[in-house]
């Protein structure tokens, strides 16, 4: 079965997965994973704007976002284990690029999940774009920058050496990771993360 596949049926399977695994919440990065921030603990979210479980934990990570705790680094990575993932990841770094991304990232979510939006026809995005004040001609110039192709690929070569094959997920110092088939759930995810950022402190 081709990796679309499994994640396609990974997507609408979790839930119903999850409680069977709940019993271990986290497993190991392997290999481990270097990490970006020296001294820290780091924590990364793997997500696809076009999931469900993604959109459901949303509010549980913007929670996180505002209050993280000062030893700990957070980031965001569109995950990109096929190209059918490609034009949502690059919509998220053409925005962050654009200082767009703490303004537009839930309204995004929103549009494809509650206005059934595809994004990733280009017609509908640009009307989107500047019905929600974004400069068209500069978001389409961005969009095709070294920059964002740079973290495109930076994305890809990540979702690969971490072996993402489901989101979200969350790895906590490129050595440990959870996710909702492994939590039992998006709403233990964070719990679980907490636990796992702990263990990180006391590794150090």
């Amino acid at each position: 079965m081709s990796l679309r596949k499994i994640l396609a049926l990974a997507a609408t399977t979790l839930a119903f997965a999850a409680p069977a695994a709940a019993q271990n919440p986290y497993a190991p990065v392997n290999p481990p994973q270097p990490t970006e921030a020296p001294g820290k603990v780091e924590v990364i979210e793997f997500f696809w704007y076009g999931c469900p479980h993604c959109y459901s934990l949303e509010p549980a990570v913007a929670n996180f976002v505002k209050n993280t705790p000062k030893d700990v680094v957070f980031r965001r990575v569109p995950a990109l284990p096929s190209e059918a993932w490609g034009e949502a990841a690059k919509m998220f770094y053409t925005l962050e690029a654009m200082g767009q991304i703490e303004a537009k990232h839930q309204k995004v979510f929103d549009a494809i999940h509650q206005e059934r939006l595809n994004l990733n026809n280009k017609k509908i995005r640009e009307e989107w774009l500047a019905k929600n004040g974004i400069d068209v001609a500069k978001y389409n110039e961005m969009e095709k920058s070294f920059s964002v192709a740079t973290k495109l690929q930076k994305a890809k070569q990540m979702t690969y050496a971490y072996k993402v094959d489901s989101v979200p997920r969350l790895v906590v110092n490129g050595k440990y990771y959870t996710g909702p088939e492994v939590a039992g759930g998006t709403q233990n995810m964070f719990p679980v993360a907490e636990k796992l950022i702990e263990m990180a402190r006391k590794e150090k």
